[in-house]
């Protein structure tokens, strides 16, 4: 299987955050790599992932980083591949890092899901594969079929709870 997806994290410390993209991914039959790579410690393997995922098949990277999360803008740096980035929550509640991942330059965007909103990632990067794929655009439709499912289900559950003053 060669991946479509590269998930990227800045240290296997982010992997509870990103594993959410890889569970999504798994479930949607995406062929995915995970790897680890720092802006900061390892600037050089980063510009050769970048530099040489294209050719390798990749069609979308998310990049998660904490921080200075300066991951995801190196990485858009070095690429034409559209890059998902994603500020994990560490200092400052995930603030610094989400401010970092936005505030790229022009000419170098990152598109950029919430802090800790690896799933997220992992739809939207769904999402833009689908536009050339009906057989995986048919599974994120169904998968977000099940999202208004739950809520209908949801609702049928609150209409059974009973309260004296409680009107529906």
């Amino acid at each position: 299987m060669t991946p479509l997806v590269s998930i990227i994290m800045g240290s296997t410390s982010d992997l509870p955050v990103m594993e959410k993209a890889c569970k999504f991914l798994d479930d949607m039959q995406v062929p995915f790599e995970v790897n680890a790579l720092s802006a900061h410690r390892t600037p050089d393997a980063v510009e050769k992932f970048a530099r040489g995922a294209q050719q390798r098949g990749i069609k979308v990277i998310i990049a998660g980083a904490g921080m200075a999360a300066a991951l995801p803008g190196v990485i858009a740096a070095s690429t034409t591949l559209p890059v998902i980035g994603v500020p994990i929550k560490g200092m400052l509640d995930g603030l610094d890092a989400m401010l970092s991942i936005i505030q790229m330059p022009p000419g170098i965007p990152v598109a950029t899901v919430g802090v800790n909103g690896a799933q997220n990632a992992a739809i939207l990067a769904v999402e833009m594969m689908a536009l050339s794929d009906a057989a995986l655009a048919a599974r994120l439709t169904e998968f977000k079929l099940g999202l208004k499912e739950k809520i209908e289900k949801a609702n049928r559950d609150l209409a059974e709870v009973k309260y004296m003053f409680k009107t529906n």
